[in-house]
């Protein structure tokens, strides 16, 4: 299930340096509220129901993770951040930066903070522009019509004309790597955090095919047995994923993957006698070189103990037998792996044992931000 839900946010300034108010306030939603998809033209139109200096309007659309109560608290205090200060007076007034919630999600909600849709946007040329602009084919909530209808049947005849001027769309994860590689621990969180980030920004996920491995219920009841077999299909599965999936994926294309191909050297020191690893590694060193390399890997640190409390919890049947000492092996090799890996591979290890980004939408804003700032 997608946890992102779209909205649609209207932008308007009529003091100081207009431009970079509309640039900071976009800035600042990017990095605290989620992924700026869409930004249209700048709109110029005079000041509406009072005297004062034409407003710079755009509409933007965004990813968010924030249902809207509290996107609307997220919002105020942005507008509070860049100076406006709000009076108890009716009416309108100057302003360094307007935030209004025009749509979510397709979503009609009225609440003591937030009505959705915006109860007067369908008045506003200012605001009904721009929108239409990055949002033409969407179906207003409660009209049930497109917005470009709402448009033509907007009776404001405010003059409105277009600002010759570029405001940048904040750069995103996906402008930085084409992929990126999520490794740790058995119940790290390795494929939740996959998938968080590729339902919010897009792009081709890849996740591996454990669940499928009919060697993998019998390893856990007996590991010296089944040790070979089990890593010898883990690794063929591996390589045809990633020759399968990888190879085909365009260079422009973004693609995530819960694990790099490197984890079955990983597992396969622990569970295979020296004379086994010996053939093992032969074979990968083989397969390895026709692998592509993530631009980023990640590996997720956390305490064997919290990995172990995750595995209990999420209570897979064949996974219930894994105890601490054999996760334990499993992070103390990791831990010496990451300081042999390529060079020319970055490398960005995150300390999760205080984080719950699955739950917790500021700690998932950590991590993107830890990932999206980090440099080599």
């Amino acid at each position: 299930m997608n946890i992102f839900k779209t909205t649609y946010l209207s932008l308007g300034t009529n003091q100081g340096d207009k431009i970079k108010n509309l640039q900071s306030t976009i800035d600042l939603i990017s990095n605290e509220i989620g992924c700026i998809l869409k930004i249209s033209s700048i709109y110029e139109t005079p000041s509406w129901g009072f005297s004062g200096n034409n407003f710079y309007n755009i509409t933007i659309k965004v990813n968010t993770r924030y249902s809207p109560n509290t996107l609307m608290t997220k919002l105020l205090a942005i507008e509070e951040r860049q100076g406006r200060k709000r009076t108890n007076a009716d009416g309108y007034a100057n302003r360094i930066i307007d935030i209004d919630i025009l749509l979510y999600d397709n979503q009609t909600i009225n609440s003591e903070k937030v009505v959705i849709p915006h109860p007067r946007m369908l008045l506003r040329k200012f605001v009904l522009v721009p929108l239409v602009e990055i949002a033409e084919k969407e179906i207003h909530p409660t009209k049930k019509i497109q917005l470009t209808a709402c448009l033509e049947g907007c009776e404001d005849d405010t003059k409105i004309s277009t600002i010759k001027a570029n405001l940048s769309l904040p750069k995103s994860i996906r402008d930085r790597y084409d992929y990126i590689a999520i490794e740790g621990n058995i119940g790290a969180g390795k494929t939740s955090l996959t998938e968080l980030i590729t339902n919010q920004f897009g792009g081709q996920s890849l996740l591996e095919r454990f669940a499928d491995n009919p060697f993998l219920p019998k390893f856990y009841k007996n590991q010296e047995r089944y040790a070979f077999p089990l890593e010898m299909s883990f690794l063929a599965d591996r390589f045809q994923q990633f020759t399968n999936e990888i190879t085909k994926t365009s260079t422009d294309k973004f693609l995530i993957s819960d694990y790099y191909i490197f984890k079955s050297l990983i597992f396969s020191k622990i569970t295979l006698q020296n004379d086994e690893y010996a053939v093992y590694k032969q074979i990968f060193d083989i397969l390895y070189k026709e692998v592509k390399k993530p631009d980023l890997y990640i590996y997720l640190y956390q305490d064997p103990k919290h990995s172990l409390n995750n595995i209990k919890k999420r209570g897979r049947s064949y996974e219930q037998d894994i105890d601490l000492i054999y996760l334990e092996k499993i992070q103390e090799n990791y831990l010496k792996h990451l300081k042999t890996i390529d060079t020319d591979i970055a490398v960005l290890t995150i300390n999760t044992n205080d984080l719950d980004f699955v739950n917790n939408i500021e700690d998932y804003n950590h991590v993107l931000k830890l990932i999206k700032d980090y440099k080599k």
